[in-house]
């Protein structure tokens, strides 16, 4: 067993426990702990994966700094979180693999791993609440609970956007920060003087670069295609949780699969006109998205429809719109809008949104629970009433 242990004056271990992979789309967990982890070893935990192996195994991998662990669990019983047979799986893994360390912070983006959380025995335990996880599609029925338990265990705990800060404040009163997802603003800016895109006379083109699942209204993006024939509608991203023939099909939408993050630039600078085409439905109603920044900072006019967040933060840099044809409209509109005036009235909201200064403001607040404590119990189960109280801020 190797001992990580670390001298006084070394910040501790940070153990982040993720429902998303790190060498999957770059976002929120990975633009914060690689800014968070500023000279600590980090171990980054994700969920299982189903392999051709008759026991659990926990596999690692170095990746830019970080330590990725996750358990690769018999076929015969696959799963995709950190169900109750996971869990019993990471506990009796996990103390061997980060070895003898008293002196840790732990880091909650799925609530489902609390007790893999609590196992490593943190100094401080912080739960950043991204997403509303319980109203994804496919979300296990054990995540309500979850997320009141964690919401009210965590010594610190961040909110991504307004709306979700609101329905978390229901379970918690202290201790609740807002910090809205945030932009690399020298990276998107690159997009300005990018030689990638196409040269010569081209058909304009709206694009999409994000995750392509069940928050996306594929019925607008649809309808968007018919109505402007003359036009290219690029989606890039990963395809989840959508089976490839429910994909809106037409000869002016193209799929481009994931790009890398340093990549994305380039593929905005071949953009004319930016596209949020969410849903409105339950898991958009807690969204912040990320996009909107960097559609900005890369220069683009943006047309999206009216997610609360959207609306109430960037309601006078974004275009919103509610259908296919009040798209189509916008695009054509906004296609050749002077973008000095533009970079004008987003200045402020992109300083004020950099994903160092948030990351920065976070550890401030961190800060103060990681002097040494007693160990801390489990804690009380939760019961049927707390479960309603969580129930009644979804709906």
């Amino acid at each position: 067993m190797v001992d990580h242990h670390r001298g006084t004056g070394v910040p501790p271990d940070l153990v982040v426990f993720s429902h998303l992979r790190w060498n999957w789309v770059w976002q929120r967990p990975q633009h914060l702990i690689s800014r968070i982890a500023d000279g600590r070893r980090v171990w980054f935990v994700e969920e299982p994966v189903a392999g051709p192996v008759d026991e659990p195994v926990l596999r690692t991998e170095e990746a830019g700094g970080v330590t990725r662990l996750w358990a690769e669990l018999p076929e015969h019983n696959p799963t995709a979180s950190f169900d109750e047979q996971a869990v019993d799986a990471y506990l009796s893994l996990l103390p061997e693999a980060l070895g003898s360390c008293d002196d840790r912070l732990a880091w909650l983006y799925t609530p489902l791993a609390l007790p893999l959380a609590r196992c490593v025995g943190p100094r401080a335990l912080v739960y950043d609440v991204m997403d509303d996880l319980a109203s994804f599609a496919g979300a296990p029925p054990a995540l309500v609970a979850a997320q009141i338990e964690a919401v009210r265990s965590a010594d610190v705990v961040f909110t991504g956007g307004r709306s979700l800060h609101e329905s978390i404040l229901r379970l918690r009163d202290d201790g609740v920060h807002q910090f809205a997802s945030g932009v690399d603003i020298d990276h998107y800016r690159s997009a300005r003087s990018s030689g990638a895109g196409p040269v010569g006379p081209r058909p304009l083109v709206a694009g999409y670069v994000g995750v392509i699942d069940e928050r996306l209204d594929l019925a607008l993006v649809a309808d968007l295609a018919d109505r402007l024939p003359d036009w290219e509608i690029h989606m890039v991203g990963p395809v989840m949780k959508i089976e490839p023939e429910d994909l809106p099909q037409r000869p002016n939408i193209s799929y481009f699969g994931s790009r890398e993050y340093r990549d994305l630039p380039a593929v905005m600078a071949g953009f004319d006109v930016a596209l949020m085409p969410f849903a409105l439905n339950e898991a958009t109603r807690s969204i912040s998205p990320t996009k909107t920044l960097e559609y900005l900072a890369a220069g683009l006019p943006v047309v999206s429809t009216r997610v609360p967040d959207v609306v109430a933060e960037c309601v006078a840099a974004v275009d919103l719109q509610d259908d296919g044809a009040s798209f189509a409209e916008a695009c054509a509109r906004v296609a050749h809008d002077d973008v000095a005036r533009r970079d004008l009235q987003v200045a402020e909201l992109l300083a004020r949104r950099s994903w160092d200064g948030i990351a920065g403001r976070m550890a401030e607040l961190i800060e103060p629970h990681l002097a040494p404590r007693p160990e801390v119990g489990v804690g009380a189960e939760v019961g049927a009433e707390a479960e309603a109280d969580l129930r009644s801020v979804a709906s």
